[in-house]
């Protein structure tokens, strides 16, 4: 397995304006000089974290899904982030994994953040979303989600007759709004999910104040498997291209082969 390399898109959000916010993303993703092969963008990257679904709910026809295909498609890349999605008279606050052919997977976030409301206006999810990049697996989720380490354990997948197991998955994404004034916690949680399960995570979030005066710092992050913080960015837009290696993954699962007496457990959806 090759080594694979994550853009992430640490940026402002202009509040409630979906037109705006989609150039502004072309536009920084039209700049992304080196070559890349996932580019990440953060929580409602297209409205804000805003509890009016109703007025800015898309199908999954949408615009912003074509938007998302289109990008995909001319830049070679497999393009994620969440948007608001109406289905079935709910709505969701749906993470999206468009691959470069047009073909898409979809998150629905598991834990609202009721804090907020956000239970009050969308519909939670019950399946996890563990995708596949040249052999890397990538389980996706969202903001609030971090903080609920069992559903994003990584567990082991049934052996085959002449092979043990293997963790489930090699990469944690979370795309966020996450508030400054928690941005501690942001920062511990990527960390402790990186090492209890010895994986790669990468934390992409917003900056700039929203439409309800909460301010967001980003502090976007990737993380190795030891915990070890291979980018962090505060305060300002940047973007960030990185290569994950699998040799490192594979030396830290090797040295230190924690995974193997992880606890068996069935999530209660």
């Amino acid at each position: 397995m090759s080594s694979l390399l994550v853009t992430t898109i640490q940026t402002n959000l202009v509040w409630e304006d979906k037109a705006a916010n989609l150039q502004q993303l072309e536009e920084k993703i039209n700049a992304i000089e080196e070559r890349t092969e996932i580019v990440v963008l953060p929580e409602m990257f297209s409205t804000g974290f805003t509890m009016q679904p109703q007025l800015f709910a898309e199908s999954m026809e949408g615009e912003t899904i074509e938007w998302m295909r289109n990008i995909a498609a001319e830049k070679r890349i497999v393009l994620t982030g969440s948007i608001i999605i109406e289905e079935n008279q709910r709505y969701y606050n749906r993470l999206i994994w468009m691959l470069p052919n047009g073909e898409l997977g979809f998150y629905n976030k598991r834990h609202l953040f009721a804090y907020a409301g956000e239970q009050q206006h969308y519909t939670a999810g019950n399946k996890r979303l563990i995708a596949s990049v040249k052999g890397w697996k990538i389980n996706l989720q969202v903001c609030y989600d971090l903080r609920f380490p069992v559903w994003s354990r990584n567990t082991i997948t049934e052996p085959s007759t002449s092979q043990p197991g293997l963790p489930e998955y090699d990469v944690l994404i979370f795309v966020a709004n996450w508030p400054e004034r928690r941005n501690h916690a942001w920062k511990t949680l990527l960390c402790a999910r990186a090492i209890e399960n010895q994986c790669y995570v990468v934390g992409v979030n917003r900056i700039g104040r929203d439409g309800n005066n909460i301010n967001h710092s980003g502090n976007s992050l990737v993380i190795d498997p030891l915990g070890e913080v291979l980018y962090h960015h505060a305060d300002e837009e940047d973007m960030f291209t990185i290569a994950l290696e699998k040799e490192r993954l594979d030396e830290v699962r090797t040295k230190f082969p924690f995974w193997k007496d992880g606890d068996s457990f069935i999530i209660n959806r």
